[in-house]
């Protein structure tokens, strides 16, 4: 693909930077190559709009979305297919080849040179600008109807219910409580847009909050969780049930598996668009019991006085050599 820039090695920062990073990260590159402070530096100046077009796109979610699924189209290296906090069902990236033309698009500019409009290029055709945020009204209302606003709500949801989406009862500030379709593969950070049910017929945007689960944690599209194991199990192999998101399943331990090491059910895990999902991960933890029985302990006696393997054995052949 032709002109690929990468916004976040140009900001440098990591693909899971927080907006947070993303705007500390900005404040301190363009301090350094502001115009002002680098008079007559054609370099500086080119980099200063570079780190302003980066900032401009990265700062803004549903901008960003759309930059890492046009990136991960193209496969562009480092970038992978993420859960989408927003719907781009009707943009053909295939269309968009040239890297330049996907962001004159995605910030409604344009190429051509001032000519009209008292200085300022002219709009482009359907041209539709972003209109303006203030907090808790995240769209202006439209001049047309000046009682027509959009609200905002918030949504906490367990991990089961964003995964699976379905029917939620909700309760907004002006008492009215509805009825909402929520999609599956919820993510904190992610907000719906709901037409018509914001104030004076304006949208209601509601932002997913997922609450922490007890066992399972959500790692970009994979589920990751502990699954504690016996001594006898990690030392012979076993069959054992483990949960995932869609119920229980059967799950085999090799024999002799270690503590910290991963297992993988393949399809386990979180959407990844329509047709595929992230993987569920789980990782081993041999637990030793603090109550045991008679006979148990017995037999661990028994064990320990015929068992040939010592763990030690590396460990004391170090410490000898280092004491020579």
């Amino acid at each position: 693909m032709q002109n690929f820039r990468n916004y976040f090695e140009i900001l440098g920062v990591g693909q899971d930077a927080s907006s947070a990073e993303i705007k500390r990260a900005y404040r301190q590159l363009a301090r350094k190559y502001h115009p002002d402070l680098n008079p007559g530096d054609k370099a500086a100046e080119e980099q200063f709009k570079l780190l302003g077009e980066a900032y401009e796109i990265l700062s803004d979610p549903e901008r960003r979305s759309q930059y890492e699924e046009y990136s991960s189209f193209w496969k562009q290296k480092g970038f992978r297919q993420r859960v989408s906090q927003f719907s781009f069902k009707d943009l053909d990236f295939s269309d968009l080849g040239d890297f330049n033309s996907f962001v004159d698009q995605l910030l409604n500019r344009r190429s051509e040179p001032v000519t009209a409009n008292n200085g300022r290029p002219p709009e482009p055709p359907n041209y539709r600008p972003k209109p303006p945020r203030s907090p808790g009204n995240p769209r202006s209302a439209t001049p047309q109807s000046s009682n027509r606003r959009d609200a905002e709500a918030s949504l906490t949801v367990p991990l089961e219910r964003a995964y699976a989406g379905g029917q939620e009862r909700i309760r907004l500030e002006d008492g009215r409580a509805i009825e909402v379709d929520m999609p599956p593969g919820m993510v904190t950070g992610q907000r719906i847009r709901l037409k018509g049910q914001g104030i004076g017929g304006g949208n209601l945007y509601l932002r997913i909050e997922v609450e922490p689960h007890p066992f399972f944690k959500l790692v970009d599209n994979d589920i990751v969780c502990r699954i504690p194991i016996t001594p006898s199990e990690a030392t012979l192999g076993s069959t054992i049930t483990v949960p995932t998101l869609d119920g229980p399943v059967q799950l085999t331990i090799p024999a002799g598996v270690q503590t910290g090491r991963r297992l993988r059910l393949a399809g386990r895990g979180y959407p990844i668009g329509r047709d595929r999902r992230g993987d569920q991960i789980m990782e081993i933890e041999v637990i030793i019991s603090t109550q045991i029985s008679d006979r148990e302990r017995a037999l661990y006696e028994e064990l320990q006085a015929i068992e040939t393997f010592d763990p030690r054995t590396d460990l004391l052949q170090s410490w000898q050599t280092a004491s020579r």
